[in-house]
Formats: C-alpha cells, sequence, structure tokens
C-alpha cells in the first residue's frame, strides 16, 4: 500500500524535504509506514527516535487524527509528523 508522509519544520529539513511517498506491505501500521520513512531518509531516525521508541517531541497523526505507532493504516492514508507547536500572541485588550 502507499502511503504519504507529510513533515514540517524541522523535520522536513533533516528528512530532504516536506513529502514523502512510501510502500508499506500488507497489514501495515504506523510503526511500519516509520520504518519505512527511515529506510529513505538519511539522519532522520537520529531526530526521531528516543532508543527504540518515538522522542516525546515528536507528534503522529494519520489523517487528520492523533495517532500512535501501533495504529493501522490503509492504502492512500496520509501521515504527519512535526514536533511540538508552541508561540502566538495574547490578544490585547
Amino acid at each position: 500500500m502507499q502511503i504519504t508522509w507529510r513533515l514540517f519544520a524541522d523535520l522536513a529539513e533533516v528528512a530532504g524535504g516536506r513529502e514523502h511517498t512510501v510502500s508499506v506491505g500488507g497489514d501495515g501500521t504506523v510503526d511500519d509506514a516509520i520504518d519505512a520513512l527511515l529506510a529513505e531518509c538519511d539522519g532522520l531516525d537520529d531526530r526521531i527516535l528516543d532508543g527504540d521508541s518515538i522522542a516525546d517531541d515528536v507528534n503522529l497523526m494519520r489523517n487528520g487524527t492523533p495517532a500512535s505507532p501501533a495504529d493501522e493504516i490503509d492504502d492512500g492514508d496520509e501521515l504527519a509528523m512535526f514536533p511540538p507547536v508552541t508561540g502566538g500572541s495574547l490578544p490585547i485588550v
């Protein structure tokens, strides 16, 4: 099955681009799609992994919904990976 990854901020820089399409076999999971992405993006593993697990500062989404590595995926899914979102401003009253 074909899965599209969308990467944001420094993750896109490390991976060499914001969008990557990977192939995952059979009844795949988000973790399988991560493995496929890491196989084609040198150095990304150093940024997103803490040992064998996804680092705490990396967020995962599947089709716009929060995801975990164990979640099942379907052909054509869009997965997103991004660091924590911070910043903004308070309204002036």
